[in-house]
């Protein structure tokens, strides 16, 4: 049977299959060229599956065993513990449970300063590099190098600078400037707590200070033109123009730099080592020894566990109240 022309109304044509012929069939290259992304996608997926999905849902598994260095040769075989590992964690009365409430009080009290603070030096570098002048390029590119140098290399060198007896820091502060009474010791006792925070603001504004600069690049001079023939300082262009034409940026920034700071590990055992001083002893920190020093892996993954969902409900709740806030400014 053969395919013929027929006519459709307003004087279209179109093909009418007789009865017996072949069903049109979708041509191979469509599906191949629907499927190729999904195709691309694959090695990513089953990377991000490997390396994240399969340790964390072995990491809960082992959060309800009672995972001690007796069953390291075969995890599995653990007995099965319920939610004493949880329990232990949480019982603020108990040794345990005291240790792991003060280390995450010192955790949200680092969090808060270093990402202010990160902030605050990123917002003011991003304005002042707004400004055209001499040598801006070579501002811009060692803001960045703090950004750019590997963690290892730079917590390291400023574990030597912070040398009580041949350091740097003391050597500025207490030889040249003369102040205090003597050299200080900043990586034990009260003064790990600022050493540490003064790592982590050098190596994290430079990031608040990229985000901020490209984010400053979308909001028009001419707002700022209007605004100067209107009277108002640069002050008042900050608050009115500027900060909310950021507030989209800066509400994603201060996340991400609230996960990353929160959940720092590399900064403070680098600086200290596996065993932190109390004023420093972040959580993450925290749980590291929790489960390779006193070998109890069991109690180390429910707390691996407990911050996971903090963190999830802190993600939650900021962007829920984020959102409706836009929503609001924009109604």
């Amino acid at each position: 049977m053969t395919t013929t022309a027929i006519e459709r109304p307003h004087g279209r044509t179109g093909q009418r299959h007789t009865p017996g012929a072949a069903p049109r069939r979708r041509r191979p290259g469509r599906l191949r060229a629907r499927g190729l992304p999904y195709l691309l996608l694959l090695p990513a997926l089953l990377l991000e599956l490997l390396v994240h999905l399969v340790p964390m849902l072995i990491g809960i598994v082992m959060s309800f065993k009672e995972l001690t260095q007796f069953f390291i040769r075969d995890w599995t075989s653990a007995p099965w513990a319920g939610t004493d590992n949880y329990t232990v964690s949480v019982d603020f009365d108990a040794p345990v449970g005291e240790a792991l409430l003060k280390s995450f009080l010192t955790t949200c009290l680092f969090t808060l300063c270093s990402v202010g603070l990160c902030w605050l030096l990123g917002t003011a570098a991003a304005l002042f590099m707004q400004e055209t002048f001499r040598g801006r390029g070579f501002l811009r590119a060692l803001f960045l190098v703090p950004y750019a140098l590997p963690v290892y290399a730079a917590v390291i060198t400023w574990a030597f600078m912070f040398q009580r007896d041949n350091g740097l820091v003391n050597h500025v502060l207490h030889d040249q400037l003369g102040i205090g009474d003597g050299p200080a010791f900043w990586l034990i006792g009260d003064n790990a707590f600022v050493a540490l925070l003064v790592v982590s603001v050098w190596k994290g504004w430079p990031f608040a200070f990229l985000v901020l600069m490209a984010g400053l690049q979308n909001i028009p001079r001419e707002a700022y033109e209007a605004a100067a023939l209107d009277g108002a300082g640069m002050w008042k262009q900050i608050r009115h123009i500027t900060l909310p034409s950021l507030r989209p940026v800066n509400q994603v920034l201060v996340l991400v730099l609230f996960l990353w700071t929160f959940n720092d590990f590399n900064t403070p055992f680098v600086l200290f080592g596996k065993a932190a001083p109390e004023s420093a002893d972040l959580i993450s920190l925290h749980i590291y020894q929790s489960s390779f020093q006193t070998w109890n892996f069991g109690t180390g993954s429910a707390m691996s566990v407990l911050l996971l969902l903090f963190l999830l409900a802190v993600t939650g709740a900021y962007l829920l109240l984020t959102t409706r806030g836009r929503k609001a400014s924009d109604a």
